[in-house]
């Protein structure tokens, strides 16, 4: 199984949907967005993949406050399940608590991926590239026990990603 990972779009939207598209080509089965995504369009071509995702409010979010409902994006911190693996997602990074299985954080665009005990703790970093020269996404690789993340990055300027594996 492959959960594909991004946060922190603002309001780079080609840069957002470059991320999405290298995570499908990569064989995402899902999407997961840990907030600051700013934009409905954001949202809607996360829906318009077709895949199933799911999102968290981050604090530049308040505009798409409205929307609850009509998209799947909610309040942090969320715990949901995905092929019975429990996940918690949050933007900010306060509830970083060995509760589930992975722990979705975003805030702070920085990649990090620890596990400590059971727990996977992933930030996959920032789609916009507003903090450093790099746009950033993961995918979360499941097979059997072994976990792995795979860490995408790329100046925005170039169209090659490089690729980081780290095995848990």
């Amino acid at each position: 199984m492959k959960i594909g990972v991004l946060s922190d779009s603002h309001l780079k939207t080609s840069l957002h949907e470059e991320a999405i598209r290298h995570l499908m080509a990569e064989g995402a089965e899902y999407l997961l967005h840990a907030g600051d995504l700013e934009l409905t369009e954001h949202l809607e071509s996360l829906a318009a993949t077709g895949l199933p995702y799911v999102c968290v409010y981050g604090n530049n979010d308040t505009r798409l406050i409205p929307l609850y409902g009509r998209y799947p994006i909610y309040r942090e911190p969320h715990y949901f399940t995905i092929n019975e693996l429990k996940i918690k997602m949050m933007h900010m990074p306060y509830y970083l608590t060995p509760d589930a299985d992975i722990v979705i954080s975003g805030h702070t665009h920085k990649f990090e991926a620890r596990r400590i005990g059971e727990t996977l703790f992933l930030n996959p970093g920032e789609v916009c590239a507003r903090e450093k020269d790099l746009s950033e996404c993961a995918i979360v690789q499941i097979d059997g026990q072994s976990i792995d993340v795979i860490h995408y990055s790329r100046d925005p300027k170039s169209t090659e990603w490089n690729r980081e594996k780290l095995t848990f």
